[in-house]
């Protein structure tokens, strides 16, 4: 049994604002690695290159703005009372988010189990998650390979430790 997604609540805007500033060069280098690695993403999104999508991991102190245009690519984090306009929002836990990207977890299940919320453009939704099945590996492994043995044991520890348990607030 499920609960509903609690995000974590508006608490310092400085705390947010700085974990923006920190993973920023992250987010850019990451992006970046994957869209040169994976350029077929983008034909799979069709139409959707332009849409603006707002990545909520509820359970970090901020949200990620994509907009998979091969042109004028953009991921970003954000604090979530500056987030931009979406034409689709996913909301849900960091780890299962993640999960997501690499397939590990059947996204339909987890929007009617209300683990993961989707509104806006769903077909834009729907057309992303599309395109990450398409990709061969994981995004997860390649991203944490880029930063060598310390992101892969992030992420081994990650998958390790990571709480299922529903938010507390």
């Amino acid at each position: 049994m499920s609960t509903r997604i609690r995000t974590i609540p508006p608490g310092s805007g400085v705390v947010s604002r700085l974990a923006c500033t920190m993973v920023q060069p992250i987010l850019s280098r990451v992006v970046r690695r994957i869209a040169a690695q994976h350029p077929s993403l983008f034909a799979r999104l069709g139409p959707h290159q332009g849409t603006d999508f707002l990545i909520d991991p509820v359970d970090l102190p901020f949200a990620l703005h994509l907009r998979p245009d091969p042109q004028a690519l953009l991921f970003r984090a954000v604090p979530r009372d500056a987030a931009p306009q979406a034409g689709a929002v996913i909301r849900g836990r960091f780890l299962l988010l993640l999960e997501l990207v690499d397939s590990e977890e059947d996204g339909d299940a987890a929007f009617f189990s209300r683990d993961l919320e989707v509104s806006g453009d769903t077909e834009a939704v729907v057309r992303l998650r599309n395109a990450l099945d398409d990709v061969e590996g994981s995004i997860a492994e390649e991203t944490a390979a880029m930063f060598g043995p310390p992101g892969r044991a992030i992420l081994g520890h990650l998958r390790r430790t990571y709480s299922r348990d529903p938010i507390r607030t």
